[in-house]
C-alpha cells in the first residue's frame, strides 16, 4: 500500500503494509471484548439473581449497585491511566490491566455474598477505565493517517462484540460457566498482545529510537521510510518537551480549552443518551414491555444489529465525516426514545398495547442503529485527534473519567427514573438530552476527517477567532 507523506513542501511516495496495523489494533481490542463483556454481564445475570430460586438472592436496590460499582471503578481507573501510559509504555500498561480483568471474574466466580460482587465489579470497572483510555492511544499511535479513522472506530466495534458475546453466552449459560468464558477473553488478549510493538511514538519519547525503528518496520513494513516518521515525532517531541499544563493552563489555551468543551460534551451525551441503562437493563425492559418476543431473544437481536452497525461505521466514518454522522446519529436516537416512551405511555396508561408489540424491538434497534454510527465510536475518536500531544493523557483521562461519571449517574437512576417519573417520562428526559446533542454538534464540533492535528488546530483556533468577532 502506499502513502503520501509531506516534507519541506515536497510530496515524498512512502511504501507502507497495513497487515500488522490491523492485527496490533485487533489483538489490543481483544480486551475491549473483555470490556463489552463486563458492562453487559449484568443484563442476562441480574434477572437469574432475583428469581426467587436464585442461589444469591438479591433485591433490585442491590441489582444497581452491581451495575453502578462498575463505573465507579471506572472513574477511579481512568485518573492514572495517562501517568501510567506515559512512564511505563503503552503496551506494558495495557498488558497490566489483564489483573483487574482476571481478579473480577475470579471474584465472581467465588462470590458466596453481594458485597463480594460489588468488589468484582469495582475491580472489573478500574480496568475498564484505563483501557478506555490506553486503547484508543495505542491505536491512534500506531496507525498512520489513512488508517485512523477506520482503527480509531474499532474500539466501539469491538465493545459491540464484547456485548454480544456476553448476551449470546448469558442466555445459554449458567452463571458460573458464563463467567469462566468471561476470563478466557481476558487470557485470549494475553497470549495474543504480548507480541504486538510498542507505540513509536512512546519509543521516540523515551529516546529510544532503534526500537521506535523495529516498532514501524513491523507496522508500516521494510520498504517503507522509517526516518521521515521517525522524524517527525521527533519534532512533536521535541515541541512538547517540558510541557506538562495543568488543569488552569489547559482552560487558558484558547485551542485546548476548545478541544475539551468538543470532547467533553461528546463524552457527556454518549452515556446521557441512557445506552448503557438501555445495554444493562435490556431484558428487563423487554420483560416490563410485554412485547410478544422472548426478552433474551430480544436483547440478542438488539446487540447483534449494534454490532453490524458498528462494522459499517468503521467503513464509513472515514468519507462521511464525523460531524454530519454525530447530528444524524443523535436527531435518529432522539426520535427512537420518543417512540419508545410513547410505547410505555400507552401501556402504563391501561391502553391495549397488542398491535404494538413490534414498537419497543423496533425502536431500540433504531436507537442501536444510530447510536452505533455516530454516538458510539465518534467520542472516542475525537478525544484522540483534538488535543495536542502534551495534553492528550491528561485530557483523555478527564474525558474517559466524565464518560464514566455520566454513566454511573444514568445506570444508577434508571430504575428510580422508571419507578418515580414512569418509562414513558424517562426514555422522554432521554429524548430530549439527544436533541440537545444535535444542536451542541452543529456549533462547537470540530469537523477532523482526514485532517492533521496542526489543520485540526487551526480550526479551532479559527472557531475562536470567528466567535469573537
Amino acid at each position: 500500500m502506499e502513502s503520501m507523506g509531506m516534507i519541506n513542501g515536497a510530496v515524498v511516495r512512502q511504501e507502507s503494509r497495513k497487515l500488522w496495523q490491523y492485527i496490533s489494533a485487533i489483538s489490543a481490542c481483544i480486551l475491549v471484548i473483555g470490556i463489552g463483556t463486563a458492562i453487559a454481564w449484568t443484563s442476562p445475570v441480574l434477572p437469574k439473581l432475583s428469581a426467587p430460586d436464585s442461589w444469591l438472592k438479591i433485591t433490585p436496590d442491590q441489582g444497581s449497585w452491581i451495575s453502578s460499582f462498575l463505573p465507579l471503578g471506572a472513574i477511579v481507573g481512568a485518573y492514572p491511566a495517562g501517568s501510567m501510559a506515559d512512564k511505563m509504555g503503552r503496551k506494558k500498561s495495557l498488558l497490566l490491566l489483564s489483573i483487574p480483568f482476571l481478579a473480577s471474574w475470579v471474584l465472581i466466580l467465588m462470590a458466596s455474598e453481594v458485597k463480594v460482587l460489588y468488589i468484582a465489579r469495582f475491580l472489573v470497572g478500574m480496568g475498564i477505565g484505563a483501557g478506555c483510555v490506553l486503547g484508543p492511544t495505542y491505536i491512534s499511535e500506531i496507525a498512520e493517517v489513512s488508517t485512523k479513522g477506520t482503527l480509531g472506530a474499532m474500539f466501539q466495534l469491538f465493545l459491540t462484540v464484547g456485548i454480544f458475546i456476553a448476551f449470546i453466552l448469558g442466555s445459554c449459560l449458567s452463571y458460573s460457566p458464563f463467567a469462566l468464558a468471561c476470563t478466557g477473553v481476558i487470557v485470549l488478549f494475553l497470549l495474543t498482545f504480548y507480541w504486538m510493538p510498542e507505540s513509536p511514538a512512546w519509543l521516540v519519547g523515551q529516546n529510544r529510537k532503534q526500537d521506535a525503528a523495529a516498532a514501524l518496520s513491523v507496522l508500516r513494513g521494510d520498504n517503507y521510510d522509517q526516518k521521515q516518521e521517525i522524524n517527525e515525532l521527533q519534532k512533536v517531541v521535541a515541541e512538547s518537551a517540558g510541557k506538562k499544563p495543568t488543569m488552569s493552563e489547559m482552560i487558558q489555551s484558547p485551542v485546548t480549552k476548545k478541544a475539551m468543551i468538543a470532547s467533553f460534551g461528546m463524552m457527556f451525551f454518549q452515556q446521557a443518551s441512557g445506552v448503557n441503562a438501555v445495554i444493562f437493563y435490556t431484558v428487563t425492559i423487554f420483560k416490563a414491555s410485554g412485547s410478544s418476543m422472548a426478552p433474551e431473544l430480544a436483547s440478542i437481536v438488539v446487540a447483534l444489529v449494534q454490532l453490524v452497525m458498528s462494522g459499517v461505521a468503521a467503513l464509513i466514518v472515514d468519507r462521511a465525516g464525523r460531524k454530519p454522522l454525530l447530528m444524524i446519529s443523535s436527531s435518529v436516537m432522539s426520535v427512537s426514545l420518543i417512540a419508545l416512551g410513547y410505547y410505555f405511555k400507552q401501556k402504563d396508561g391501561g391502553n391495549d398495547v397488542s398491535a404494538l408489540g413490534w414498537l419497543p424491538l423496533t425502536s431500540l434497534i433504531v436507537f442501536m442503529v444510530a447510536f452505533s454510527i455516530g454516538m458510539g465510536p465518534v467520542p472516542w475518536m475525537l478525544m484522540g485527534e483534538v488535543f495536542s500531544p502534551e495534553t492528550k493523557t491528561a485530557a483523555s483521562s478527564m474525558a474517559v473519567m466524565l464518560n464514566w461519571f455520566v454513566m454511573f449517574i444514568v445506570t444508577k437512576t434508571f430504575p428510580m427514573m422508571n419507578d418515580e417519573l414512569g418509562a414513558d417520562m424517562t426514555f422522554w428526559i432521554f429524548a430530549v438530552i439527544m436533541a440537545g446533542a444535535a444542536a451542541f454538534t452543529h456549533m462547537l464540533v470540530p469537523e477532523t476527517k482526514g485532517k492533521t492535528y496542526q489543520e485540526i488546530h487551526n480550526e479551532l483556533l479559527g472557531s475562536r477567532r470567528n466567535s469573537t468577532i
